[in-house]
């Protein structure tokens, strides 16, 4: 009891600035990877062949820029566009620093499962709202996405956990938060205890992100 309690007093202050920390990363990061990835996942559905704003050229274009970011694994992306980084941010260093990397590597995700979960809307609805000469736009935010909501909710919740991956990554480079705390204590000062809470609070973090999402998904179903 007594190691117990000196732990807490001892790391508790240093383990809550990095679960804050962690919050922002995450919370930030994926607000900015929705605004690109949601638009540009109803890009690639919008404009491939066969559908209502076919254009091959684009839809290519798009394609190909969001497999080649996607290939590229986050800790490599991260050093690789430092110098983006700095232009962006002016730093690349703390939770400010790691946001453009953060974003970037999110977002092409989050496209990639817009994509699929608006591919899952029934062809036959979409071709029956545009049979009665509904606009494309009315189309996409009044059928699509409707239908496909629980699908969104799943994919961003994977996209969440993702993230929450990579931030934990992005502590190798002092850019703060849980993975940073591992990293300094957990595995340079060879603080056990601390590798161990860090390890706990990730797991009940994204058991929690999965739950909220699975549920949203499963009401939304319903409704």
């Amino acid at each position: 009891m007594d190691r117990f309690d000196t732990f807490v007093n001892q790391w508790a202050p240093i383990i809550g600035k990095s679960i804050i920390e962690t919050f922002q990363m995450v919370g930030v990061s994926l607000l900015f990877a929705i605004v690109i990835g949601i638009p540009l996942g109803i890009l690639l559905v919008i404009t491939r062949p066969g559908q209502a704003l076919q254009n091959n050229f684009l839809y290519q274009c798009l394609n190909l820029i969001i497999n080649v970011v996607r290939s590229v694994p986050f800790i490599i992306l991260l050093f690789f566009i430092l110098p983006f980084t700095k232009i962006i941010a002016g730093t690349t260093i703390g939770v400010k620093g790691v946001i453009v990397p953060l974003v970037i590597y999110t977002a092409p995700y989050i496209s990639r499962l817009m994509e699929t979960a608006l591919l899952e809307v029934e062809h036959g609805v979409v071709e029956a709202y545009t049979a009665m000469g509904i606009k494309t736009r009315h189309i996409i935010w009044h059928v699509m996405l409707r239908e496909a909501r629980p699908s969104i909710i799943l994919g961003l919740t994977i996209a969440t956990v993702s993230l929450i991956g990579a931030t934990a990554m992005a502590g190798l480079v002092g850019a703060g938060g849980l993975g940073d705390l591992a990293y300094r204590y957990g595995h340079l000062r060879y603080e056990v205890d601390v590798m161990y809470a860090t390890v706990f609070i990730l797991i009940i973090l994204v058991q929690l992100i999965q739950s909220i999402g699975n549920r949203l998904a499963a009401r939304l179903k319903k409704d």
